[in-house]
């Protein structure tokens, strides 16, 4: 990790930047899968899973008899502790339940709103280095709570065709309706336009590498919805020399294993706590099973040490992290400070790893600075808002002059007349 003391703010710049992500090179390449996938379904599907999952499979959809078998596998240890995440998640996510009130805004004009769920919608979960059956939970759960009537999940098998026992699971307890065995940017085109097993959705959600990113993207611009732009993982911790430097070391590793291409940064007060960290992390590092990737992301990963906690805080809402932890003194008053960032863990005993799992915040965060303008995935992420009006006579005789002329103005005479017809219908 990179020892950084005192910027000036014209290094700032240069100091935040993330691994680059360039998706755009990748989307010729993305683009002629997608199309592929697009005229051939099925068929398309299944040779690129042979190309890039190295697997044949006779056919996409995870069986009845599949789901079924998972559950043996599991342990019962396993079992207990995602069902508690689930708990914890579907309780979080039903307290944002959105409650419409009418609203009269003149006499005899009344405007509301209703909630429906996305009717379909489609959840990719990575396969890769770790089988991910958290965000399985994470996306859906609140899926269900918010209404979709069709659950659609894309993951990719190994080589013997199987699906991770702990997704299926994790799937069959959060109420998804239908799973298939496909990874990458096929899973992608396959939701995004639908084939001959998988149904085309309405909106897609779920992490993945470069290339699931770009078809995210791709598929984005005209044909379907994404829950939000993606880039690698990412963590800061905010902290002062009340912080345990084995605390700090742990959170900043937790992050780094996983990928090499993620980001993990201390901004910290204190001298004396970015030399201790340091050396934490090396000890810490070296009993990590998953060291390698680790080491690889600390290339990236920073220990930046400022003047005071307003300057700390200053360069937190700069970086905008995806996750943040803030391990100071008065935590509570520093977090009121905190403007930009996608979910923010606070104190010396609340770990990156508790929203990751089971605390029940959404592990589906706005990454690469996205946190200044994105949201986390939460309830609102799958329902739409659809608003109704219902004017009274009352309500056009007030407001109906006002409309006429604002349309006069704009030279829309049928909208203005759309409002003239009806005063002369009831003014007679």
């Amino acid at each position: 990790m990179k020892l950084i003391k005192y910027p000036s703010k014209e290094q700032w710049t240069e100091l935040l930047k993330r691994p680059a992500l360039n998706t755009e090179s990748l989307f010729d390449t993305v683009r002629s899968i997608i199309n592929k996938v697009r005229t051939e379904g099925d068929k398309a599907v299944l040779e690129y899973e042979a190309t890039f999952d190295k697997v044949t499979l006779s056919a996409l959809a995870v069986t009845p008899e599949e789901i079924q078998a998972a559950e043996s596998l599991v342990s019962d240890k396993l079992k207990d502790a995602i069902s508690l995440a689930k708990q914890n998640i579907e309780t979080f996510h039903s307290s944002q339940r959105f409650v419409g009130k009418k609203v009269e805004t003149m006499n005899g004009v009344t405007c509301w709103q209703k909630a429906v769920g996305i009717e379909k919608v489609g959840l990719y979960i990575p396969g890769g280095t770790a089988p991910l059956f958290s965000t399985v939970l994470m996306l859906a759960v609140p899926a269900k709570i918010a209404g979709c009537k069709e659950i659609v999940l894309c993951t990719p098998p190994d080589k013997e065709g199987n699906i991770h026992p702990a997704i299926l699971l994790a799937a069959q307890l959060a109420g998804v309706s239908r799973i298939f065995k496909a990874g990458g940017v096929q899973a992608i085109a396959a939701m995004a336009y639908g084939t001959e097993s998988v149904p085309k959705v309405y909106k897609i959600f779920g992490p993945g590498n470069q290339y699931v990113t770009a078809a995210k993207q791709l598929v984005s611009l005209r044909d379907v919805a994404i829950d939000m732009p993606a880039g690698p993982s990412e963590v800061e911790v905010l902290a002062d020399a009340s912080a345990n430097p084995a605390f700090v070391a742990a959170d900043l590793l937790s992050q780094a294993e996983h990928g090499v291409d993620s980001q993990a940064i201390l901004i910290t007060t204190s001298e004396k706590l970015q030399t201790e960290v340091m050396a934490e992390v090396e000890r810490q590092l070296a009993e990590l099973p998953r060291w390698e990737i680790a080491a690889k992301s600390l290339e990236n990963s920073k220990l930046i040490l400022v003047r005071d906690m307003a300057e700390a805080l200053e360069l937190t809402n700069a970086y905008a992290p995806e996750h943040l932890i803030i391990e100071t003194e008065n935590y509570m008053e520093v977090a009121e400070r905190v403007t930009n960032a996608g979910s923010v863990f606070l104190g010396s005993l609340t770990p990156e790893s508790a929203g990751d799992y089971a605390s029940g915040t959404n592990h589906t965060l706005p990454t690469n600075g996205y946190a200044k303008a994105y949201s986390g995935v939460s309830l609102d992420s799958f329902i739409r808002k659809i608003t109704f009006q219902e004017i009274l006579p009352e309500g056009i005789k007030t407001i109906g002059p006002a409309i006429e002329e604002m349309a006069a103005n704009e030279h829309l005479d049928a909208h203005k007349n759309a409002v003239t017809i009806r005063l002369k219908a009831i003014n007679k």
